[in-house]
């Protein structure tokens, strides 16, 4: 089954074609690739790869719909000679309590899916915007499928995904944790499981996803059972843009005391917090690390960012009972070795050591990072998000089936 893995963030639309077999794990082909990357705006590129051939082309886009049109126009080109979409499974973000699994999607769906943009501003837009275009393009007769970062966290313990507040009102306005990166941590669970011969179904270990967007997550038994994001993805972790973890009360005061709305807080709280706030440069880990000497902000910035991902390990270590690894992805976790050994600075005490060698070279690979005699492994996996998408959407579209 030939499946178009669309991945839609809040800038950007990440797109593989791939040749997916459900009955088979790991059985995925990939036949093209894509990143169409500056969105929205007129100098938006989109590079494609397939085979060995990676062209780039800088073509406006005022939205994500659009930019799926011209990924879509630009696989159909005859020159590609590429085997026609029977599927596309779609990265939504946020899937609220109504969707705890990959769902197909029709009208009911859609509408479901937009009245969620609320709880992920950021992303569920982009993802519905992405349905719609490749919906009007493909027709009817292609299935669409959502598969959800929250699913994975739907079988958080109460004691994880409740927020101590009165019980009418949290079930009447659907309130709980939810989580994300599901799909990320979905990727490199299956992966540590293939390198070290650990089943899925006993795998004890404590996982950060650190990119743009930054999570931790504790996984017993190949199942998640505390994460750091909650309601929405704004909770936990620094992250580029986002302030994570802060005091409830906080928006309120900062509303009365700037006079502004609510909405103006929570936009400063999503766009203009995090390494970006506390450096007052950027929100670049590697702009950061590059002016640290000189810059004070960026300085904080790195040393609160390293710190707060410290004690979410040291957490996660205690809820789990002991863990056998740590694993670091996304696009810090995956490039910045500086950042890891930060985080990991102190923590021998839990049996966590670092090798400085192995650390140094897994730039951009997969990797163990930690000393053979380590009695907690540290491991570096980039996360294959797609990889999950074609997986889930394959399985569901034979479901619809059978």
């Amino acid at each position: 089954m030939i499946v178009l893995a669309l991945n839609c963030g809040s800038s950007s639309v990440k797109f593989r074609l791939i040749d997916a077999d459900p009955g088979t794990p790991g059985g995925e082909r990939s036949i093209a690739s894509g990143l169409f990357g500056g969105l929205p705006g007129a100098k938006a590129v989109l590079t494609i790869r397939v085979g060995d051939l990676v062209e780039e082309e800088q073509i406006p886009a005022a939205d994500h719909e659009a930019a799926v049109r011209h990924c879509l126009a630009t696989l159909a080109e005859e020159r590609w000679r590429l085997p026609g979409i029977a599927a596309v499974g779609h990265r939504v973000v946020h899937g609220g309590e109504q969707f705890t699994g990959s769902a197909l999607v029709g009208a009911s769906e859609l509408s479901a899916l937009e009245a969620l943009e609320d709880l992920a501003p950021l992303h569920n837009g982009p993802s519905v915007a992405g349905i719609r275009a490749a919906r009007a393009v493909l027709g009817e007769q292609v299935p669409m499928v959502a598969v959800f970062d929250t699913a994975f966290h739907a079988s958080l313990p109460e004691r994880a995904s409740r927020y101590a507040l009165p019980a009418d009102l949290a079930l009447r306005h659907g309130i709980r944790r939810f989580g994300f990166h599901g799909l990320s941590y979905q990727s490199v669970l299956a992966r540590f499981s293939e390198m070290t011969g650990t089943p899925q179904e006993r795998a004890r270990i404590v996982a950060l996803h650190l990119g743009s967007g930054c999570s931790a997550a504790a996984i017993r038994d190949g199942r998640s059972v505390d994460t750091s994001m909650g309601f929405t993805p704004l909770e936990g972790l620094v992250m580029g843009t986002r302030a994570g973890d802060l005091d409830p009360a906080l928006p309120g005061y900062l509303a009365r005391r700037a006079r502004v709305g609510l909405e103006t807080v929570e936009e400063w709280l999503h766009t203009k917090s995090g390494l970006l706030g506390l450096s007052g440069l950027s929100h670049d880990m590697r702009m950061l690390l590059a002016r640290e000497a000189d810059h004070a902000g960026a300085r904080l910035a790195i040393e609160l960012f390293c710190y707060r991902a410290r004690k979410y390990i040291g957490a996660y270590l205690a809820a789990l009972g002991g863990a056998e690894a740590v694993l670091f992805t996304g696009g810090i976790g995956e490039n910045a070795p500086e950042i890891r050994a930060r985080i990991c600075e102190g923590m021998e005490w839990c049996g966590l050591q670092l090798d400085p060698a192995r650390n140094r070279a897994a730039v951009g690979v997969e990797g163990r990072l930690s000393r053979d005699e380590a009695r907690l492994q540290a491991y570096v996996i980039p996360s294959d998000e797609e990889r999950v998408i074609a997986r889930e959407t394959a399985r569901r579209v034979e479901r619809m089936h059978a």
